[in-house]
């Protein structure tokens, strides 16, 4: 048995991980880890321009390849900015290992320079948190540490790494198990409460499917896709299960919630039966609580035992793996007949066709003509999207199948999320094409991360619908608070009048120039204004193999995210336009 630094054995445990990218952001915490980071080349450093637009990356890194995303960020500010990153991951069940320098041990408490208790900052936001204090448990943390991560319901861990622990010697042997005292994950479900549930199916008439993000996190989209044609039950999806089967299949109804679609969300609230796989019920799914599949017993499938009951109280909970229950129902269901389900599978086809998602074409550009074009020009491409209305007309109109992936922040709802995400997924998926959504307002929360897309050769096409608002905000400021749009005009100028009222040929030009900026950092910029220029837009972005595209569309201003189910309402009272309209 060798006798290493602690920093030297970072880098060991990370080729034992099989760690191939960090995204890291250097600082006098964490320089001698850089250092022996540098004395090797199996294992690359990604350097983005700010430590959000790491871990974003590190997370859309992880979220396309169902691998670990390693982050590595110095002390203070640079452990802070790691903070809403953390909790997106946490919110969405991402794996990724963080560590973070840390002053001396001696130091600590003092107020010592860049010293944050990164550690107390993030206990509530993060599946695990711990400060290595003692050079004898750096190893097993780190094992820790990545099957923590991965493990069970996945999600975010910190390791916060004093320099002078570093610093100091200890055996280099790497363990080979993990036996964590209280830390039992389970991921078999009951096969009790499987059969349970599978004589309740086939006893349902108006049975449904509802199927949330943990059922992609198990990779069961085969499975899945199976035992909906096994048992011929219509599927309706989370906006983070969309994807989970295939979007064009004639059993996907679409998405449920406060965006969701007419026939998803009438389905909740007639079937007689809800099988819910991997979505714990939030707001944004449920509306009013109350009324949420009020005459259906509920089926609830999650790995995460807390889930389970929280928001809605469910008649038959089995804690498991997603995919790990559905192949059971499989089994079942493959020697048993079909459900008889043809007039329930009718009444939600006349449902579909009475009130589709659709959006007229106007004078300016409409986001489902950008999208649509995606569908077409795109053979199995990974989409990031930003949050705001961007990401609900991406969950509502872009094709998922075969390989084609969506990442998206859900359960937070982070701005800025879009771009790096998208970076991440590109180093992670070299040769797939990656495209980002985002709004003008999202984007800038993260547009220096330009630059690490130029630096890596990244061919990404990065999508802008700019309408010159914080467009989701402003949606509400339209229908609840009488078109007062109180800190959402991009376009607003110091000089303009305090109540502008609707936008005119007086306003300000926009703020940045994107094509001007995307050309200041060595990448393609095109602006499209007309339905005609939107392919040949992405034909060009396409045919660019060595950096990344940024394309401008210049969207209509007040165009709305619909149908919405009004605030406080059933997920059945959806708002379709505008008063007066």
């Amino acid at each position: 048995m060798g006798k290493i630094t602690g920093n030297e054995f970072l880098v060991k445990a990370l080729r034992e991980e099989g760690v191939e990218k960090v995204f890291g952001y250097p600082g006098a915490c964490v320089i001698d880890i850089f250092d022996e980071i540098y004395k090797q080349d199996q294992i690359e450093l990604v350097l983005p321009r700010h430590e959000q637009g790491l871990i974003h990356a590190a997370d859309g890194y992880a979220r396309s390849t169902g691998k670990v995303g390693v982050c590595l960020a110095t002390s203070g500010p640079g452990a802070t900015n790691l903070v809403t990153g953390i909790a997106t991951a946490n919110y969405d069940s991402v794996p990724l290992v963080c560590f973070t320098g840390q002053v001396a041990t001696s130091l600590i408490g003092n107020d010592t320079f860049q010293e944050v208790d990164i550690v107390g900052v993030t206990r509530n936001i993060a599946k695990f948190v711990i400060v290595v204090r003692k050079r004898e448990d750096l190893n097993r943390l780190i094992k820790e540490a990545f099957y923590i991560a991965r493990s069970g319901k996945p999600g975010p861990v910190l390791l916060d790494l004093p320099k002078d622990v570093m610093a100091e010697l200890g055996s280099d042997e790497y363990p080979d198990s993990v036996s964590i005292r209280g830390y039992k994950p389970n991921t078999k479900a009951h096969h009790g409460q499987i059969l349970r549930a599978m004589e309740m199916i086939y006893k349902a008439k108006r049975p449904l499917f509802l199927i949330g993000g943990g059922t992609k996190i198990s990779g069961a989209f085969d499975e899945m896709t199976k035992l909906m044609e096994l048992l011929k039950i219509p599927v309706v999806t989370t906006i983070m299960g969309r994807g989970s089967v295939p979007t064009n299949h004639p059993l996907y109804f679409g998405n449920i919630g406060m965006h969701g679609n007419y026939a998803a969300n009438e389905a909740v609230n007639s079937c007689d039966l809800l099988i819910s796989i991997g979505t714990r019920f939030n707001d944004r799914i449920t509306g009013k609580l109350g009324t949420f599949a009020s005459k259906a017993k509920i089926i609830h499938i999650d790995i995460d035992t807390a889930a389970i009951s929280k928001n809605v109280t469910v008649d038959v909970p089995i804690v498991g793996d997603a995919k790990e229950a559905i192949t059971l129902m499989l089994h079942i269901a493959e020697n048993e007949e079909k459900c008889n389900t043809e007039r329930w599978l009718e009444t939600m086809e006349s449902w579909q066709k009475k009130r589709p998602i659709e959006m007229e074409e106007k004078e300016k550009l409409v986001p489902k003509q950008i999208i649509d074009a995606i569908n077409t020009c795109y053979n199995e491409p990974i989409v990031t999207t930003d949050v705001g209305q961007n990401q609900m007309w991406t969950t509502q109109f872009l094709e998922l199948y075969g390989k084609r992936q969506m990442l998206t922040s859900g359960g937070l709802g982070t701005m800025g999320y879009g771009l790096p995400a998208a970076i991440g997924a590109a180093i992670g998926n070299p040769g797939r094409e990656v495209i980002t959504i985002c709004g003008d307002g999202g984007f800038q929360m993260n547009s220096q991360e330009m630059a690490t897309a130029v630096i890596q050769e990244l061919p990404i096409t990065i999508c802008i619908f700019n309408n010159g608002y914080l467009g989701m905000v402003r949606q509400w400021q339209d229908l609840f608070y009488g078109k007062k749009y109180a800190g959402t005009c991009l376009r607003r100028r110091k000089s303009c009048e305090h109540f502008c009222g609707n936008r005119n040929e007086k306003c300000p030009p926009y703020t940045p120039d994107f094509v001007k900026l995307a050309e200041s950092y060595g990448a393609q910029g095109i602006r499209v204004f007309k339905k005609e220029e939107i392919i040949p837009a992405f034909e060009k972005a396409k045919a660019k193999k060595d950096g990344p595209t940024l394309i401008e569309f210049i969207i209509e201003d007040e165009e709305l995210v619909m149908p919405m189910v009004k605030p406080g309402g059933s997920i059945t009272d959806l708002i379709t336009e505008r008063e007066g309209e």
